[in-house]
């Protein structure tokens, strides 16, 4: 009976903690980053699934160091950079950040109302894209952060319906572990491009800034006066769970779509509406209805994420008001810079830039970001007069250095393949 008592509670204690980790790992989902692992299982069968395996712990390695950051200086990563960096760093990353933030926000937008459209042919997708818009501004507005921290939270659960599709469609589990534990690596263009852009998709700066930020305010609403052990120990917990959720997501989409599409003769995908018409015929209408519904619902979760990233950038680095928390009087300018990053996302797509040029131009830059904010992001948190006594531990330096030096050789492979090669 003890037990059986123990095992509830526990599960809630869990849950509790569960907050800017989960919410940030299932935000790097979206469905830009779903047309990604949909275009690498169309295109190489189950051959990328090892991917997931790389980048779990380069990916919950740096996010932690953000999230201690943000718990350690009461700083996102914009207000650190701001107090401890010469400022030209700082305005170069908001230089970089803003438009490959606007572009991937647009590619979102597009995302939802196509599939939108697919679900409802009736209503073209233009107004699925307006309205998706207009619900995502006033939700964003208009509730207080703690209701927002909560949807957002809630909405994590949409990506278990991925989980679920690879089990609607009869696997060779023999080959799928054989292509999770054994690398295949192939050395020409297209191989190499869709691993760039698996490695672009999953470590993205603007979740670096997000996650801090938000461990400031969930530090903010739990009154966390003094940052010890448990603090840092339940933060660990909740960006571990958070990375390893968002990374279960990627690999059963790759693997859908490389058993179901790859295999049904269909090796070019290029939008997430694409993917998901493509698996109605093979795969059923639950595979097909299921995938379509997820990429709506990671696009709401995902958009206030982006937007509020490019926000608290922005704030913080020019010293205005900013926070969920507070109401749009409070914090005017924070919340113009949300309403004008949905808008001209939105536009995007009505001034001849396709959801598919969005999501090149945005992992270039993102590309190009990534390795000094990753090297920035390691200086700081082994900087005693910054953290304190919590610098990093020697693991985190391991796989933040291995992150290090793979998104740089990616980043130079990325802008090879777009510019020099062609």
């Amino acid at each position: 009976m003890t037990n059986t008592k123990k095992s509830p509670s526990r599960l809630r204690a869990f849950f509790k903690i569960l907050g800017p980790g989960l919410v940030t790992g299932a935000s790097d989902d979206d469905p830009s980053g779903i047309a990604t692992y949909s275009q690498a299982g169309a295109g190489f069968g189950l051959s990328l699934l090892w991917t997931a395996l790389l980048t779990f712990p380069l990916m919950a390695s740096l996010q932690e160091m953000c999230a201690r950051i943000g718990l350690v200086t009461s700083h996102g990563l914009a207000g650190t950079l701001k107090a401890n960096y010469p400022k030209p760093v700082l305005y170069l990353m908001l230089l970089f950040s803003a438009p490959a933030i606007i572009m991937n926000i647009g590619a979102d937008i597009a995302g939802m109302g196509a599939v939108g459209n697919l679900l409802f042919p009736s209503i073209h997708s233009t107004y699925f894209c307006i309205a998706f818009t207009i619900l995502l501004l006033v939700l964003i507005i208009y509730l207080p952060f703690q209701k927002i921290a909560a949807v957002l939270k809630y909405l994590c659960i949409v990506l278990l319906v991925y989980m679920i599709v690879p089990f609607l469609y009869k696997q060779d589990w023999m080959a799928v572990l054989k292509a999770t534990f054994i690398p295949a690596i192939h050395f020409d263009k297209e191989f190499i491009s869709i691993l760039v852009a698996i490695l672009g998709t999953t470590i993205s700066p603007y979740l670096f800034f997000w996650q801090a930020t938000m461990e400031v305010e969930d530090k903010k609403h739990k009154k966390i006066l003094v940052v010890n052990k448990k603090v840092i120990g339940e933060m660990k917990k909740d960006v571990d769970f958070g990375m390893m959720f968002s990374i279960l997501t990627m690999f059963c989409i790759l693997l859908t779509t490389g058993s179901v599409l790859f295999n049904g003769g269909i090796h070019k995908i290029e939008t997430v509406e694409q993917a998901a018409q493509a698996l109605k015929p093979l795969a059923g209408n639950a595979a097909y209805l299921l995938f379509a519904i997820g990429v709506i619902g990671t696009g709401l979760l995902a958009i206030p994420v982006l937007s509020g990233a490019l926000s608290y950038i922005v704030t913080e680095t020019f010293g205005w008001k900013k926070g969920l928390d507070k109401k749009f009087h409070q914090a005017k300018g924070f919340y113009v810079i949300i309403a004008i990053s949905l808008i001209l996302g939105l536009s995007l797509n009505y001034i001849g830039i396709s959801p598919i040029k969005a999501l090149i131009y945005s992992a270039i830059l993102y590309g190009m970001t990534a390795p000094v904010l990753i090297a920035i992001i390691l200086h700081i948190s082994n900087n005693k007069k910054i953290m304190g006594t919590h610098t990093n531990g020697k693991m985190s330096n391991i796989f933040g250095f291995a992150a290090l030096i793979l998104m740089s050789g990616a980043s130079v492979v990325l802008v090879y393949m777009q510019f020099a090669a062609k």
